[in-house]
């Protein structure tokens, strides 16, 4: 005799949700141990320069101390305008790039595009050859006159080949039959850009946006090559600059004259860490939702 209809539909949801909740143990499991290696950066931020040199680094601090926060706000004048300069160029950049690279993907996209193959050719032609450091130096600092500009620390990365051809591939999937509709209607190529395909595309721009924030506000090369004014110095070049001097001041001769000042050189490189992340985990939490669409969808489909 077998089973009635309402028994099978009532252990098939057992059964899911048993299996529902299986996944959500693992993936809170999962969670848990990502995140150790944050708290593990946080704990050593605080924990005491002595203790940490003797006990190594913990989940929990043995002895709380401030002072490699300390030691990073002596002059909280130049981490706010570090803060200030890193914010401009991060929020300039992302958006004249994405403007830049959408409107460049665009075009590869379209297939009635006259220059398409050619201009996919220089752009694939970019990810496979570099000009090398020194003729990249020399056209930004003799050519193009960006030493120490802010300009030096936005133009290199305002074009990046893999997400233009992000892009080009998210693009692909759009409806062709949306734009055809559109132009019937009469509308430019710049209203069907704007209007149709960037608001259909909000995943995969919020996916390169989120890689170019990431690639602002973590550049520190840049800054040392082609800033020399303090005042200009962003975020992670102006941590780099302070961790660099704490390491000169605890070495050498330098070590010699400062035997009673006791420099928080380790527990100072996670806080940091710290003090760097901050903003940029916000921005990611703000973008999640749109990430693993962005990056899925728009591979799904290609030439």
């Amino acid at each position: 005799m077998g089973l009635l209809p309402n028994t099978v539909s009532t252990n098939y949801r057992r059964r899911g949700a048993i299996t529902q909740a299986t996944i959500n143990v693992i993936l809170i499991v999962v969670s848990f141990v990502f995140l150790l290696p944050l708290l593990l950066v946080i704990s050593s931020s605080l924990t005491d320069e002595v203790t940490l040199a003797r006990t190594g680094f913990s989940l929990i601090p043995e002895k709380i101390s401030f002072d490699a926060y300390n030691f990073i706000r002596m002059d909280p004048g130049r981490i706010v305008n570090a803060y200030a300069v890193t914010i401009t160029t991060t929020t300039i950049g992302t958006i004249c790039g994405l403007l830049i690279m959408a409107m460049l993907a665009y075009a590869l996209s379209r297939q009635d595009f006259a220059w398409r193959k050619p201009l996919s050719f220089f752009v694939i032609f970019t990810m496979l050859f570099h000009g090398g450091l020194i003729p990249t130096y020399i056209l930004v600092t003799q050519t193009l006159h960006l030493k120490d500009s802010l300009l030096a620390l936005i133009m290199p990365y305002l074009v990046v080949p893999w997400y233009v051809f992000l892009l080009r591939t998210y693009f692909i999937t759009l409806p062709k039959e949306l734009i055809e509709s559109a132009k019937i209607d009469g509308a430019s190529e710049w209203r069907v850009f704007f209007q149709i395909v960037i608001p259909l595309s909000t995943p995969a721009l919020a996916t390169v946006g989120l890689f170019c924030i990431l690639m602002y506000w973590n550049d520190w090369w840049l800054p040392l090559l082609y800033i020399d004014s303090p005042n200009k110095f962003p975020l992670q070049y102006l941590l780099y600059s302070i961790q660099r001097s704490a390491e000169f001041l605890t070495t050498g001769e330098a070590s010699a004259m400062l035997q009673t000042i006791q420099l928080p050189v380790q527990s100072m490189r996670m806080a940091m860490a710290v003090v760097a992340m901050g903003p940029i985990a916000i921005a990611f939490l703000a973008l999640q939702r749109y990430f693993v669409r962005g990056m899925l969808v728009g591979s799904l489909k290609g030439e």
